[in-house]
């Protein structure tokens, strides 16, 4: 070919002048082609290979493949442990009119308690878990947890979409319960004229509720990003969509990253943005005055500003996160041990991160979106399963390396992507900013309500936009 195209040059101008010149046009042309073809390369996120498991990988073994079904079991032995914890519990009074300002209110504590004790009932809640099929299967050394729920009913004017919803800390699987039967068509609430159904795929992130915890450091949201594609291969999807708030956003986005051809679209209700650049700091200096002149509209505006209000906000909720990151074994001891200190570590999010001005509340607002029975459920999931140190190890394994130069920040990505943008969410990112590593968005909702654990707390609001963003990918509109 490339003798045809020297000739062809020659038949223009014989002289060596002009061969020459060709010659290196030949030989850009190359360059170019390689550096396109190493470019597209370089936008995937790289696969790799792991093992979690005890010891050192053994070699020339072949990994059980197998799907085990699994359920929720609780021995009695274990719940009247957990009675005499909790009886023998010591109390500090809060200062007066502290209510959730100093963190978790402890006359408000001891109502959550003596509820949990006297009231609570936990083998009910087994049954509710149960409810829905679980399993575990073994991928890179550990067991993993997962529950999945196929639609009960399907017309013949409805598709079926595999989806894959990851929770985050300190939530749990429990969280997508209601949101689910909104999904796969079981709700008396959803609409028959529906044309989308899901096949909904719930895991435990190792180290989380039922799934076994990694034995061996530097498991972080990429290794688990790769884990759970193995899982939903072995399930026998080629293709399916992905949904996440808190961690689950960043491991469903490294998915995306990573095989982006077997995501057919991403769906999230939190972004983690690490680099933003100065156009970032001019957005926040103009963006009070002039939105619309930085690529902000007034709702944004709202959202984010007056921004140093919102940056003492961050700091106020994120000391958990220092402490997680750095030395999560040394405060995990004293949780893993006290049900009750470790309730109060949790609920508190529950309060705080639903609606910021629940700090001002002497009961933190908490049974206002949720029900002691769900909060109650979501705790005894971490204590049952001793899991609340390794689900605070993720932070260090994630924030131990700067996030300007870890792998998935330098891959964009550009699989079809929603966003459902909640008023009550921890950090504000608008469509602006998402665009600069999401470069296929494909709906951006401001919902109306709502806070951090958006499933659980506004499953309807969820399911909705889950459906309209998929539609849209499908085409269905």
């Amino acid at each position: 070919m490339w003798q045809q195209f020297l000739q062809t040059v020659r038949s223009y101008d014989t002289s060596q002048q002009n061969v020459i010149t060709a010659s290196c046009v030949i030989g850009g042309g190359s360059l170019l082609i390689y550096w396109l073809l190493t470019r597209r390369r370089m936008k995937t996120l790289e696969i790799g290979e792991g093992w979690w498991g005890l010891g050192e990988k053994p070699s020339r073994s072949q990994e059980d493949e197998t799907i085990r079904p699994f359920q929720v079991f609780t021995s009695e032995k274990e719940i009247q442990d957990l009675y005499l914890r909790l009886d023998q519990t010591r109390y500090t009074p809060p200062l007066e009119g502290a209510a959730f300002n100093y963190g978790f209110n402890s006359n408000y504590l001891q109502k959550v308690v003596s509820y949990w004790r006297n009231q609570f009932d936990w083998q009910k809640q087994v049954k509710i878990l149960n409810q829905y099929p679980h399993y575990k299967t073994t991928i890179e050394g550990i067991e993993v947890h997962f529950i999945h729920v196929k639609p009960s009913h399907i017309s013949k004017d409805q598709i079926v979409r595999p989806l894959l919803m990851v929770h985050g800390w300190p939530g749990s699987f429990y969280e997508f319960y209601k949101i689910i039967p909104l999904l796969t068509g079981s709700s008396s609430r959803l609409s028959n004229s529906e044309d989308v159904v899901f096949e909904i795929i719930c895991p435990s992130i190792p180290g989380y509720g039922f799934s076994e915890p990694p034995h061996q450091q530097g498991f972080d949201s990429i290794a688990a990003a790769r884990i759970f594609h193995k899982l939903m291969q072995r399930l026998g999807f080629q293709e399916y969509y992905l949904q996440g708030g808190d961690w689950g956003s960043r491991i469903t986005k490294n998915m995306a990253q990573m095989l982006p051809k077997s995501v057919k679209g991403l769906h999230v209700n939190m972004i983690f943005i690490s680099k933003l650049g100065y156009g970032a700091m001019i957005d926040i200096l103009l963006g009070a005055y002039v939105p619309w002149l930085v690529g902000l509209t007034r709702e944004d505006a709202r959202r984010m500003f007056p921004f140093f209000k919102h940056i003492f906000y961050i700091l106020r909720e994120s000391g958990y996160m220092h402490i997680q990151a750095t030395k999560p074994d040394t405060a995990g001891c004293g949780l893993n041990d006290s049900p009750v200190g470790l309730a109060a570590y949790i609920l508190e999010k529950f309060s705080t991160w639903t609606d910021k001005s629940f700090v001002n509340m002497e009961d933190g607002n908490l049974e206002r979106k949720y029900s002691l029975d769900e909060l109650l459920t979501n705790v005894m999931i971490y204590w049952v399963t001793s899991s609340i140190v390794s689900s605070m190890r993720f932070y260090k394994e994630n924030l131990c390396q700067d996030p300007d130069t870890a792998p998935d920040a330098k891959v964009d990505i550009s699989v079809p992507t929603g966003v459902a943008a909640f008023p009550n969410e921890l950090l504000h990112c608008p469509r602006s900013w998402a665009k600069k590593q999401f470069k296929n968005i494909v709906t951006y909702t401001y919902m109306p309500r709502g806070g951090h654990f958006a499933a659980f707390e506004e499953p309807e609001l969820l399911a909705q936009d889950i459906r309209q963003f998929v539609k849209k990918v499908e085409h269905l509109n």
